[in-house]
Formats: structure tokens, C-alpha cells, sequence
């Protein structure tokens, strides 16, 4: 049974029950008030809460302390770090309160381990923050000329949200030549104006009148509003109407509906006609009673047009004034009083609550903590609260309109994992009313079972070449706990199979015990392995257990036959002899195979597939003996091939082919001379095709490879001949000395190259060559003939048979002695020059050259006229450009080869040899050009020999 505690809003006596009931209670320790300006900053101190209430801050902070409020706007918040209380949001009192005074708040503080509850009131103090205001921004009135001096005027006041001395003070009327301003005030605290004719008007002086009224508040700084008066003066109506009471009471029920008539105001005027019909209307009247209420112009009946509310406001005041056309009034007061109805079902409001509470609790712990309201007054504001019986828990009130709920008896979670609890509330009104609220508190649980499997151990079978992660099977284990502790967790426990961490044998799901392979089993390793299971719980401290698994690995038809006999080879033929006069059943041979698998799949079978001749053999189906079938004749064929299959008896079968050589022959030479040609099957491979073409596509990408290139050094070469061909400046090339003795005498053991500087064009050189008068002699070695060739072939200079400048061959009977040979005269050399095979001497530095040079010159042309014909002459028109490389030092007398002249360096010799060579060259010169017209021609006659100057200045000439 829950107990029953009221509680309710009282006047008298029942304060004093309450503060009896406070006195009892062990969790209330005070109250607490403060008093704080309006319009304060977010962030300002309203007060030390922790002070005031005498607790420390380390109380606040480890009782959770925090704020509880009724509406659904907080304005001051908790800093228990600091125990202060500050202001959350910006409080406007004009907003909270109205026009209620003194305005304040107040909020609830509640504290756990062990609960308390603090009632902490706050009081809101206005600031001068609004302006006085007017409803109107000009008020018009109209008055008739006849009114008399103290005739009244109702005037709309103004309105400030102020209270108090900030509220509006006074009012002040400019100008005051005619009007008197006397303010009357309310009982509600309100006020309103009346304007008093000092003068009558006199409409014939003035029509129209203005004046300004202003409204000042009594605030710092003082604050004003303004309305402009516009006065119309009316012919005569001496009379104003006159309200039938000064003050209408009504009263109103809150449940009452719309369209209700609440009481109807009257007003006399004893003017007839239109003087005398009068109207009303509202005035000075809040907002909020316009909107609730409804005022007939010309009956003067009140009604509501809105629903009214006891709780917000319990009564009302309206001001109604009745006019008549010539703006003569009166005004009188209604008051309309709320009356209170049960109307409003008390809330529950959930200020704390557990959700789960562990099933260890003490008796006496705090479950929830709960709010109970009703804005209903007096008997209908009273409430009562209780739970349902059936649950071992108890409501207790802990302060006014807070009750705690907590454990009555101890709690087992294996019993009852959670309660539903029923928190029920009714009023004493009439009818009451009630409501109820349902909370659900969970049982949590302790960490006291260990997980427990299905079953005591687990056997699984798999077959064998399974992929590596294949899931085997699962192991499960349950926990009777809950939550954490019944979060089971396996895992796989250190152990050695043949040498190897079973982890590298299976692994195991931590969340659902998935046992899965990783790596691929093979039956004929492993046939079957053990190892353990552990399930954990993640309770503190964690309970486990342990199950053994034991793994079956299945065999499976992965592996084909082995043939054991014959042997396979392709080096050599194996063959197996026949007698011819075997009889029918011989044994020839027998095929051995294996079969690695077990059981079925190691099952074999022999069948004969292919045979040269399959009358004469057959093959044992269980035992793989090749046999004969019939008596052997002279007509079989010597060369028999067999070619048996060898099948296992797996799902699917696996095969393995073997090839069986058999002679018939009654002697090893008949084998011999028939198997000398027999071609063994040779497998290719299925690529070979593809080596093929890629070989033949390399050795074309070659071939044309090769061929570009040779075909693009030959275009280059041509065009560097070309080039070299059609140049206008001259080219001196060098070639080595290439000549040698041909007889093998030893007379002659180099030759003398001459570097001829000629134009690039030979087709029109000066230039003549001695073709070679005697192939005994001397010749060219072949690898220097290239350089030569083209100027060779040029026909018109070096092929013209009638040529008189064509050189006729030396004698060929002639020999030079040791003395004789070229070089200084008398000069020996060492016994290897003698035998042709010592060393050419070194180069010449370029001042020896140019020595050897004009020495060479010099003795060329006294050589060739010492010569006469047969030798090689050479046109004056190069002999400036004539060069000698690689010679010795020919300062003494040089021999030529061919010729029995001796070539000096006798001064006067050479200036004789210059003459020769200037004529022999003019005579060539001409020569040359009257070749193709006179075939002939003789040269001319010598010219006299030329000085060097004279030889330097012709020679110039020649160049131009």
C-alpha cells in the first residue's frame, strides 16, 4: 500500500500544517530569497546560493546539484564549481510579472546522495525601462459651444509597463487657456484623466482647438510621452449623458463559453432628438480584457468573446463611456469577477529517476524523484499521490508538492529483471480529477555466472583442400547474467599441432564463435587435430569456461594416379618383347600405379584405350597385366603400341595414360633393324605456335631494323660526298702510308705518300696521275684505294690514250743498294728497315714539315726534269699547295723509286729543277686545254725560269 500524503494551497491554519510537515522532514534544510534588478546581463551574480544555505562547494559538485523550475523558462542557472547562482537569460519583469507587485520567481534546488531540496525565492525589481505611451497618436474630441465652465472630458491615459515610482506620475496639459487636467486614480493602482472647461468655447472666435497632453514617470532618468489634442467646437448641447450606476459588479465562471452576457451598462441624456442618443465604448482598458471581452456601441451589453482563465487573472475592471453626438460624456466602471472551477488535472513531472538500479541496492535507495502540481485553488488545488502495491518500492513526500520514491525490499534480478511502477494523482475537487504516470526501473545485474556450452565437446568434419578462411562450424555458449555480463567472447587457446601453433591451423570469431580454417587441409598430411575453445564474459572480474573441439579432416579425389611402370622417357624406347610363338594368355608386362588418396579414390582400374593391334592384347581390369588374347602369327606387325588408361574410382575420377612399346620378335638385331626408325610422340607444347611467331616476328623487326640503318648510312655518305663534291674551298686530305714490296726483295721498305691539294670538282683538275707502269713494282694496299677511286675515273683527265701527258711506264730493271734508299744519302738504318719491317719514323714537328716541304718542291721539279717521260708531272697551278707528310728530313739527296735520278739539295740545282718544273707545268697546263679540240697538241716550248719572287707572284695569280 502506498502512502497518502495532501498537500494544497491554504490560507491560516494551513500554513501552519505545512511548516509542521517541513519540521518533520529530515531533507529540508531552508529556504533562501534574493532580490535582483530586471534587464540584468547573462552572466551576473544573483547570489551565493552555497553560502546562504551553509553548504560547500564540494557538496554541490558531488550531489549533482542543479536547478528544478516549473515553467518551461529558467532564468537563473547553477555554477557548483563557484556555488553562486547567475542569470541564465535576460529577465524582463514587465514580462514575467506585469503589472504584479512585488514580482518574483521562485525554483527548487536539489541535491543527491542523500537527496535535499531547497525552496530559493527571487525578487525581480523594476527599472525605469519603458516609456510612457499613449493608445492613440492623436485624440479628437469634439465640444459644443454651449458646454459650461467645468464640463469634464474623459482623456485616454497613457500606458507604462512600469510599476511604482517608475510607473507613469503625472500629466501636464499644454496650453491651459481653456482646459483644466485633473487625474483620478483607480483602485486597481491605475489612473485616468479628465480635461475640465475652464472657459466656455465661443465657436465664432475659435472653431478648432490644439493641445498637447503629456504623461512623465516617476523614474531615473524620467521618462515622458506626448498625444496631440484636436478640439472641434460644436453648436449648443447642453446636456451629457449620465451612466445609470457609477460602478456594475458580474461575475464570471472560467468554464463559462463564448457569446456569454456578463451585464449591460446604461446612460440617460436629457437632450431629445439626436442630442440625446448615446453610444458607448471601452476605455481605459488593458489589452488583454479587450480581447476577452465585447462592448455593444448602442445597447451597452458586455460579453465574452474569449475563454477566461481563474488561474491567469481573477478579476477584471472595464471602463465604459457613454457619449452622445456632441461629444458629451460620462464614464462608469464594471467589474467582472472570475470564479474558480476545477478545471485543471494535476502533472506529474519526473525530477530525478534511475533506470536501472543494480539488484544489490540497499533498502531505502532513491529510485525517482517526482514534482505533483495543480493550478486549481483552494479544494480543487489539493492533491493526493500514491503507486501500486504489487512492487517492492515506497513513495515518501519529501517537501511540498516533491515526493521520493525508494526500495522497500531487496531486489533480485534473476526474479524479476524489471518493474513497471504507476505513480497515481488526484485532486479533491468536484468532480476530482486524476492522472497517472508509468515509469519502468530496471533490475541491473552482478557479474555471478559463467558462460556455459551447449555442449560438453564439439566434433566437426571438413574435407580436405578447403579454401583458407572457410568457415568450419560455430561454437556457442550462453550466459545466464545480463547485459555486460552475459557478453560472451571466445577464444582460441595455445596449443601445438604436429609442431605448428593451432592458430595456424583455425582461428576463432571472438563474437560468435565462428570456427573458421586458415590454411587449406590435406588429407594425406593430417587426417585430424584437438585443440580448445575458451568462452569469457565481460563481467569484472570475467568468469570463463573451456570446451574441447576436435577437427576430422575428410579425404577428397585430388590426386590422380601415379604410373609406377613402365617408365615415362623420352631419351630412350622401351620396349617389351613378344615372342612369335607365344601362346594365348602371355604375360607381356604389367603397369604398376599408385594412387595417394585413400579409401574409394585409391580404387584403380586398367583399360586398354588405343592399340596398333586390340585383337592381339588386352589389359587386366583390376591388376593392370597386359596379356596376349590370341596365339601370335608372322603376319602381327613387329612394332605394337599400347596405350593404357588408369582410372581411380573418386567422384569425379582422375585419370593417368601410359604408352606401352611392344616388339614381336623372336631376336634382339630384328628388334634393332625395325625400331631404328621409330618416332616417339613427342608432346608440344601449346605455346611452341606462339614462341614461333614471336621469334619470326623478332628476326623481320631485325632484318628491316638492319636494313634501314644500312640504307640511311649509305643515303648519308652520299650526301657527305655531295656536299664535298660541289665545295668551293679546297680540301687537303691525308693518307698514311699504305705502300709496300711487293717482290719481297727488301730494296724498298716504305713508300712515300704525297698529299696532293686539288679541287673539290676533278672533273676540271690540272692534275695528272701516272697510272701504274708495272705491277712487280709496287702496289696499293686495298684498304687505300677508296680515296683515289673517283678521282681515277674521271676519263677526260686520266683515261684519254692519245694523251701526250700521259706518263710511260719506268724501267722496270732496277734495284737500289743499301746507300741508295730513300732517306739521307748514305744514311743506314738498323737491320729490321733492311728486312721492311722496322718503323716508319716518327712525325716530323710542323717547322720540319714546312722544311721538307719547300725542299720536296725543289728537288720534285729538278727530279722532273732529270726523269724526262714516263714520269708524273704535276701543274704549277697546285704546286704551292704541294705537302709532304710523314717523311724523314730529305736535306741530302733523296732517291725515287723508278728512276736512276738522285734529287739534291745544290742550290743551283734546284733553281734548275724550278725552271724545268714551270715549263713542264705551263706545257701540261695547255696541253689540258686543247684537249678537246686538238687531240695533237704539242706542249709549248720551255719558258725561262722564274725567279722565287716572281714564282711567289704567279703562284698568287694562279690563286685569284
Amino acid at each position: 500500500m502506498g502512502d497518502w500524503c495532501s498537500t494544497g494551497r491554504r490560507r491560516g491554519w494551513q500554513v501552519l500544517f505545512f511548516i509542521l510537515c517541513l519540521c518533520a522532514l529530515d531533507s529540508v534544510t531552508g529556504q533562501a530569497r534574493y532580490t535582483i534588478p530586471e534587464e540584468q546581463a547573462e552572466g551576473s551574480i544573483v547570489g551565493n546560493i552555497g553560502r546562504d544555505l551553509g553548504l560547500e562547494v564540494k557538496r554541490l559538485v558531488s550531489g549533482k546539484a542543479r536547478i528544478i523550475t516549473r515553467g518551461t523558462r529558467q532564468y537563473v542557472d547553477l555554477n557548483r564549481d563557484k556555488g553562486i547562482l547567475v542569470v541564465k537569460e535576460r529577465i524582463d519583469r514587465e514580462e514575467l510579472c506585469g503589472q504584479t507587485t512585488p514580482c518574483s520567481f521562485s525554483f527548487e534546488l536539489i541535491i543527491e546522495n542523500p537527496i535535499q531540496l531547497y525552496r530559493v525565492t527571487v525578487e525581480v525589481r523594476d527599472i525605469n525601462d519603458n516609456t510612457p505611451s499613449f493608445p492613440k497618436e492623436e485624440i479628437s474630441l469634439e465640444i459644443s459651444e454651449s458646454a459650461v465652465s467645468a464640463t469634464r472630458f474623459s482623456l485616454e491615459s497613457a500606458v507604462d509597463p512600469d510599476v511604482g515610482v517608475n510607473g507613469i506620475q503625472n500629466y501636464h496639459l499644454k496650453p491651459t487657456d481653456n482646459f483644466q487636467l485633473e487625474v483620478h486614480s483607480l483602485s486597481n493602482g491605475g489612473k485616468y484623466i479628465e480635461m475640465i472647461l475652464q472657459h466656455p468655447l465661443d465657436r465664432e472666435k475659435q472653431e478648432t482647438l490644439s493641445l498637447v497632453l503629456i504623461a512623465t514617470d516617476g523614474g531615473e532618468p524620467q521618462r515622458s510621452g506626448t498625444v496631440r489634442i484636436h478640439i472641434t467646437v460644436l453648436d449648443a448641447n447642453d446636456n451629457a449623458p449620465v451612466c445609470g450606476q457609477p460602478v456594475y459588479k458580474a461575475d464570471v465562471k472560467e468554464s463559462s463559453p463564448k457569446g456569454t452576457l456578463i451585464t449591460t451598462v446604461s446612460a440617460n441624456d436629457a437632450d431629445k432628438g439626436i442630442n440625446g442618443e448615446v453610444t458607448f465604448a471601452m476605455a481605459h482598458v488593458s489589452k488583454e480584457a479587450k480581447e476577452l471581452f465585447e462592448l455593444n456601441v448602442t445597447t451597452g451589453e458586455i460579453k465574452l468573446v474569449a475563454k477566461v482563465d481563474f488561474e491567469k487573472t481573477n478579476n477584471y475592471q472595464l471602463n465604459v463611456q457613454a457619449k452622445d453626438h456632441w461629444g458629451l460624456a460620462d464614464t462608469c466602471k464594471v467589474v467582472i469577477q472570475i470564479t474558480d472551477e476545477n478545471d485543471n488535472v494535476p502533472t506529474i513531472q519526473l525530477m530525478s529517476f534511475s533506470h536501472s538500479i543494480s539488484e544489490d541496492s540497499p533498502l531505502g535507495t532513491t529510485v525517482a524523484v517526482i514534482n505533483v502540481e495543480d493550478a486549481d485553488s483552494d479544494g480543487n488545488g489539493i492533491v493526493l499521490c500514491s503507486i501500486n502495491a504489487d512492487i517492492p518500492f515506497k513513495i515518501e513526500s519529501s517537501l511540498t508538492d516533491y515526493y521520493t520514491i525508494v526500495t522497500e525490499s531487496p531486489l533480485d534480478r534473476e526474479t524479476v529483471s524489471e518493474y513497471n511502477v504507476t505513480i497515481n494523482v488526484s485532486d479533491e475537487g468536484s468532480p476530482p480529477l486524476s492522472s497517472s504516470k508509468n515509469i519502468t526501473v530496471k533490475v541491473s545485474d552482478v557479474n555471478d555466472n559463467p558462460p556455459k556450452f551447449v555442449q560438453p565437446e564439439y566434433s566437426k568434419s571438413i574435407q580436405e583442400n578447403n579454401s583458407p578462411g572457410f568457415s568450419i562450424f560455430a561454437v556457442r555458449a550462453s550466459d545466464a547474467d545480463w547485459g555486460q555480463n552475459a557478453r560472451v567472447s571466445y577464444f582460441l587457446d595455445d596449443k601445438q599441432v604436429n609442431g605448428l601453433a593451432v592458430s595456424s591451423f583455425v582461428s576463432v570469431n571472438s563474437e560468435n564463435g565462428a570456427i573458421h580454417a586458415a590454411r587449406s587441409f590435406d588429407f594425406e598430411q593430417i587426417k585430424s587435430f584437438d585443440f580448445n575453445v575458451t568462452a569469457r564474459d565481460g563481467g569484472s572480474p570475467p568468469l570463463s569456461s573451456v570446451v574441447a573441439v576436435r577437427i576430422l579432416v575428410q579425404d577428397q579425389n585430388d590426386n590422380a594416379p601415379q604410373v609406377l611402370y613402365p617408365v615415362q622417357t623420352s631419351s630412350s624406347l622401351v620396349a617389351e618383347m613378344v615372342p612369335r610363338s607365344a601362346d594365348v594368355g602371355y604375360l607381356v608386362t604389367k603397369v604398376v600405379a599408385v594412387d595417394v588418396d585413400s579409401g574409394q579414390n585409391a580404387w584403380l582400374s586398367y583399360k586398354l584405350q588405343k592399340a596398333t593391334d586390340r585383337a592381339l592384347f588386352e589389359v587386366g581390369l583390376q591388376n593392370g597385366e597386359i596379356r596376349t588374347t590370341r596365339q601370335v602369327n608372322d603376319k602381327d606387325a613387329v612394332k605394337q603400341r599400347l596405350t593404357v588408361v588408369v582410372e581411380d574410382n573418386g567422384q569425379p575420377s582422375r585419370s593417368a595414360t601410359v604408352n606401352v612399346n611392344v616388339a614381336v620378335a623372336d631376336s634382339f638385331p630384328e628388334v634393332l633393324s625395325e625400331f631404328t626408325d621409330f618416332t616417339h610422340d613427342k608432346e608440344y607444347n601449346d605455346n611452341l605456335t606462339f614462341y614461333l611467331v614471336l621469334a619470326l616476328a623478332v628476326v623481320s623487326f631485325l632484318f628491316i631494323t638492319c636494313l634501314v640503318v644500312i640504307i640511311s648510312v649509305k643515303i648519308y655518305r652520299w650526301r657527305q660526298s655531295r656536299i664535298l663534291y660541289h665545295s668551293n674551298l679546297p680540301v687537303i686530305p691525308y693518307y698514311p702510308p699504305r705502300y709496300a714490296d711487293t717482290l719481297g726483295t727488301g730494296t724498298l721498305q716504305h713508300v712515300y705518300n704525297y698529299e696532293v691539294c686539288r679541287t673539290t670538282d676533278s672533273r676540271k683538275s690540272d692534275c695528272q696521275f701516272a697510272r701504274p707502269c708495272s705491277q712487280n713494282v709496287l702496289i696499293m694496299d686495298p684498304s687505300s684505294t677508296g680515296t683515289m677511286q673517283r678521282m681515277q675515273s674521271e676519263k677526260h683527265i686520266l683515261d684519254e690514250p692519245a694523251s701526250p701527258l700521259e706518263q710511260k711506264p719506268p724501267n722496270a730493271d732496277w734495284r737500289f743498294t743499301q746507300g741508295q734508299r730513300p732517306g739521307p744519302s748514305g744514311a743506314g738504318g738498323p737491320p729490321e728497315m733492311a728486312m721492311g719491317t722496322g718503323p716508319w719514323p716518327n712525325p716530323p714537328t710542323e717547322a720540319e714539315q714546312l722544311q721538307a716541304l719547300m725542299a720536296a718542291a725543289n728537288e720534285v721539279s729538278e727530279a722532273t726534269a732529270t726523269l724526262g717521260p714516263g714520269t708524273m708531272g704535276l701543274s704549277t697551278r697546285y704546286s704551292p699547295q704541294f705537302t709532304l707528310q710523314h717523311v724523314p728530313d730529305y736535306r741530302q739527296n733523296v732517291y725515287i723509286p723508278g728512276s736512276t735520278a738522285t734529287l739534291t739539295s745544290n742550290p743551283q740545282q734546284q733553281q734548275q729543277q724550278q725552271m724545268l718544273m714551270q715549263q713542264q707545268m705551263a706545257a701540261q697546263h695547255q696541253a689540258l686545254q686543247a684537249q678537246p679540240s686538238e687531240a695533237s697538241a704539242q706542249p709549248e716550248p720551255p719558258k725561262a725560269a722564274q725567279t722565287p719572287a716572281s714564282k711567289k707572284k704567279s703562284t698568287k695569280k694562279e690563286k685569284k
